[in-house]
């Protein structure tokens, strides 16, 4: 800084307001030492500004599993938010293991970053509620509850998306569909089996069979493969989750099924390269960058001293090339 200083021809003062942003400083003030910044390839150090302001201006990010594409895009919205706002993100990987969501918890806090975005894999509270709580920092939940109190939420409303599928499916005839869901204490896979199960009930000719297990295409294989060799099997089948739908589609694959042909398919999220497929598949889809991008907003507010609050974006259905009449 006192290089800076000494080229700029200001004080050590001077420099620090302005590479700290203060608002009481010229223009002409600001381009000197800037200028002098550049010409000496300056870099102020983070780490002593943190330990002088108590703020790392770093946002810690908690997901699921950062290889689906789910969370990847969320963490891409929420980056892209906090970056213009002066913030980096830093993101930790639970593997969808609760231990593991903990331990990467208290690291974040360890770090001493200012705010937490968490999405985590399962919600059944205990530990990883009491370290949100004992933190005291900003949190701001994605599309989980966790029964945490103070903290913001950022939802999506699954039940409009899947209420929309099944009265689809039961309109073009279909009398018994399967929803291959994901963990039932998740908020997403509990919202979406309820309204399934809700939109079928005007309808007592209709049979809705819920499988429930790990939002991971072994489950969506094993469950897809169980379902065609029944002697019951359903006419239609909506995958829970894009990585469900992987296991979906090559159980439906060795099978020797294909949809609409031989029965109806819906996923929930869109999946990368879907469009290209022939028939296009249906998909309840919402905006997932929109999703990191409104819990960044979120964030910011926390952040500022605001009241945690909620927020819920849409779902919808959008018709692909995958559903129609149950076969004869």
């Amino acid at each position: 800084m006192k290089d800076v200083a000494d080229r700029a021809g200001v004080a050590m003062s001077s420099v620090s307001r302005v590479l700290s942003d203060h608002p009481d400083v010229s223009d002409r003030m600001r381009e000197k030492v800037l200028a002098a910044v550049e010409e000496l390839g300056y870099e102020p150090d983070v780490l002593a500004q943190s330990l002088r302001t108590g703020a790392t201006r770093t946002i810690g990010v908690l997901v699921a599993d950062i290889s689906n594409q789910l969370f990847a895009e969320i963490s891409h919205g929420a980056e892209t938010v906090l970056r213009a706002q002066g913030y980096s993100t830093f993101v930790a990987n639970s593997l969808n293991d609760p231990e593991i969501a903990v331990k990467q918890l208290r690291m974040l806090i360890k770090r001493r970053v200012d705010g937490l975005l968490i999405s985590v894999g399962e919600e059944d509270g205990g530990p990883i509620v009491d370290a949100i709580a004992n933190s005291g920092l900003p949190t701001v939940l994605i599309d989980r509850h966790l029964g945490t109190a103070g903290a913001s939420r950022v939802l999506s409303d699954h039940r409009a998306g899947m209420t929309e599928v099944v009265q689809k499916l039961i309109g073009v005839g279909h009398r018994r569909i399967a929803l291959i869901n994901g963990i039932p204490n998740v908020l997403p896979a509990m919202e979406r089996a309820a309204a399934a199960r809700e939109a079928a009930e005007a309808h007592p000719e209709v049979t809705i069979e819920v499988l429930s297990g790990a939002f991971s295409s072994e489950h969506g294989e094993e469950a897809t493969r169980a379902l065609v060799a029944s002697p019951h099997r359903p006419t239609a089948i909506v995958a829970g989750s894009n990585q469900i739908l992987i296991g979906v589609l090559a159980a439906l694959r060795d099978a020797g099924f294909s949809a609409p042909a031989d029965l109806s398919l819906v996923t929930c999220d869109p999946v990368p390269l879907a469009e290209f497929m022939t028939p296009a598949l249906d998909t309840i889809w919402r905006d997932r960058q929109q999703l990191g991008a409104e819990a960044a907003g979120l964030m910011l507010e926390g952040l500022q001293g605001a009241s945690p609050r909620e927020v819920l974006l849409p779902t919808e259905y959008r018709a692909g090339g995958c559903v129609a009449a149950p076969p004869a």
